[in-house]
């Protein structure tokens, strides 16, 4: 049975909060390659964007997608949002169960607000979110072996329906 469970979508997606509670469900680890990154560079995700650009933060958040893969036993990854971007990420992504916690952009926008410790987000939340959604969504088609549409749901129904789309993924060799 295959231990690990990747999330991934656009901030404001419920990565975090619908794998912390995935993770206690199913009795596993949980990683939130946000947490890490900020755990191994003492600077927020906003701080490492301001001090050393939005590249240093892509590298960070290779090595900690790699890093969360690897953990010992079973694990549910928080990926961070912009880790489809890279080539390298989507081919680490492929073998394991990938869930796209997907959102309309109007949804994002209302969860997010004005972005605030989010360095992506400028004057026009909406606008921007629209435009990452745009270059996002066919990365996110592109690894996602289950897709959960969780516009209209709370935390504990997008994790039922993950659970229960992902049962047989988790079950193949």
């Amino acid at each position: 049975m295959a231990d690990r469970l990747v999330l991934v979508g656009m901030m404001g997606s419920g990565k975090t909060t619908v794998g912390r509670q995935l993770a206690v469900r199913l009795g596993w680890t949980f990683c939130d390659s946000d947490a890490m990154v900020e755990s191994s560079t003492g600077s927020t995700v906003a701080e490492l964007f301001a001090m050393r650009g939005e590249d240093a933060f892509r590298a960070e958040e290779s090595r900690v997608l790699a890093e969360a893969l690897a953990t010992d036993g079973p694990v549910v990854v928080s990926a961070a949002g912009g880790v489809v971007l890279s080539p390298d990420n989507r081919a680490l992504l492929a073998g394991h169960p990938v869930v796209w916690l997907r959102a309309d952009p109007a949804t994002l926008a209302a969860r997010v607000g004005a972005g605030e410790g989010r360095p992506l987000i400028d004057a026009d939340p909406a606008g921007t979110l629209v435009g990452l959604d745009a270059v996002r969504r066919p990365l996110y088609e592109e690894v996602a072996d289950v897709v959960v549409d969780v516009d209209a749901l709370d935390p504990a129904m997008v994790v039922d329906r993950v659970l229960a789309a992902t049962a047989l993924v988790r079950s193949m060799p």
